[in-house]
């Protein structure tokens, strides 16, 4: 992936790989750590819908904000609560569909001058970070875990 239309196509694409993936696993195959040291693959699922909500709010503030600073958080402190940590997968899947859409339209409709915008990280060391180098990372998270609930799938008895 190495342009912005295909970024964008990862990203609308994403819900409907994953729906795809995950057909048919029963309550056991999305909660079993097959991969020892790894999430679930309903983890998996609800981090990128935690992780996506976060990223579409940067976007909106990066465009809308006179400067935004990144703010961190702990993804596998997420990952423990409740919420986060189950077999029902079906909310998390009914937010990134939802949310992929809108984030698509978003994207679709940036002006040149929008994509240039930029937040910063809270360390001065690490550069600006344009939306086109946030939609290219968020793409390839979204790739990098339907990998990961691939070789979990792989490691299913």
């Amino acid at each position: 992936m190495e342009t912005r239309a295909e970024w964008i196509d990862a990203i609308r694409n994403l819900p409907t790989q994953l729906q795809e993936k995950v057909e048919g696993l029963t309550t056991e195959q999305l909660t079993t750590p097959y991969n020892t040291g790894e999430w679930t693959i309903a983890q998996n699922i609800h981090h990128l819908a935690d992780t996506h909500m976060i990223c579409f709010r940067r976007y909106k503030l990066i465009l809308t904000s006179p400067e935004f600073t990144f703010t961190r958080y702990n993804v596998n402190a997420i990952s423990q609560y409740p919420d986060a940590n189950n077999s029902d997968i079906d909310t998390s899947m009914m937010i990134l569909t939802g949310l992929h859409a809108r984030w698509v339209m978003l994207l679709d409709n940036l002006t040149e001058d929008e994509w240039q915008k930029a937040g910063h990280f809270w360390d001065p060391e690490i550069p600006m970070y344009p939306l086109d180098r946030l939609t290219q990372s968020y793409a390839r998270h979204g790739q990098g875990h339907l990998k990961q609930i691939q070789e979990v799938i792989d490691c299913m008895p």
